[in-house]
């Protein structure tokens, strides 16, 4: 039985992962700063903090695989120079955190699959709205660009310590527990289908159960080694996916645009990912053999809205 040793296991993601990893049957170990006690079969927590760099070796040498979750979340509070800084750091250094243990110590970790975020690609451009962006592109020289491409540094050591590094730039998490869709939904329980700047922009996203999955699949499949991007094959623009939300949420709906002017006014600099078109490629993945439960967004929000 393997078991699998989670950071960012008590967050959104981190929550539906260690439900299914317990479902196939693996054991979980969940990293955070507040241990408490469970009764749950194969499931056990141990004490992190990385402020502190402060790790419970005990439960790395039991890893067979390292998922790393752990971050702040990027929309959960306005972009000050603070905030910003601390969405850097939690990366940053819990990554740091990780690659000292194993590098330090005795473990049997075989592979270590890293998040990222395709915050990592810049605004769309032509060939990158006829193609997507994939893999190979260059980080984008902007806050979230950056702030990838110091997470991804992070762990990179890993890959040359003889464990198999594979890192998921995760697009939009769908699920119906919080996150991206419970922001869009609040406007809809008025009825209000709320279209952000012009509508335009390609929004690319994932499932909870496919990410989940994807991430299961990179585990017990030793040909996936390096950078995918996590998203579901058909980008949508925004328009589309808010009206796709209103209409199975609600049998009457108003579109209402709010201008990016506004946006701006309410979110700061984080307005700037929010009117972002960014299509992602998922086509790798899926050379991989990866398939995806929910491809579509039709399918995405019918499932979560049951």
């Amino acid at each position: 039985m393997q078991t699998v040793l989670i950071t960012g296991g008590t967050g959104m993601i981190g929550k539906a992962l260690t439900t299914l990893f317990l479902e196939k049957g693996y054991k979980v170990i969940v990293l955070t700063r507040k241990v408490k006690k469970t009764h749950r079969l194969n499931l056990n927590f141990a004490k992190w903090d990385v402020d502190k760099g402060e790790i419970d070796l005990d439960a790395v040498k039991a890893a067979d695989t390292i998922v790393h979750l752990a971050g702040e979340g990027v929309a959960d509070k306005r972009w000050t120079i603070k905030r910003k800084q601390a969405i850097v750091d939690s990366r940053v250094n819990s990554g740091n955190l990780l690659v000292k243990a194993l590098s330090e110590n005795k473990h049997q970790v075989k592979t270590f699959i890293a998040a990222s975020a395709i915050g990592w690609y810049g605004p769309d451009t032509d060939k990158s709205l006829a193609h997507g962006f994939v893999e190979t592109d260059p980080a984008d020289n902007s806050y979230l660009g950056n702030t990838c491409q110091l997470w991804e540094q992070s762990t990179a050591a890993i890959g040359s310590m003889g464990i198999r590094l594979v890192c998921l730039r995760i697009g939009i998490v769908f699920n119906n527990k919080g996150g991206a869709l419970a922001e869009f939904l609040k406007p809809a329980k008025f009825g209000l289908a709320t279209i952000l700047g012009n509508g335009k922009q390609i929004v690319s996203w994932i499932h909870h159960k496919d990410l989940c999955r994807m991430i299961q699949f990179a585990i017990e499949n030793t040909a996936i080694q390096g950078t995918y991007n996590a998203v579901a094959p058909e980008p949508v623009s925004n328009k589309k996916l808010v009206l796709t939300i209103a209409k199975n949420k609600y049998p009457i709906y108003f579109p209402s645009f709010v201008p990016a002017f506004l946006l701006k006014i309410i979110l700061g600099e984080m307005s700037i990912e929010v009117l972002k078109s960014a299509n992602v490629s998922a086509q790798k993945i899926q050379d991989a053999g990866f398939t995806f439960d929910y491809p579509t967004v039709e399918e995405a929000i019918v499932n979560l809205m049951k």
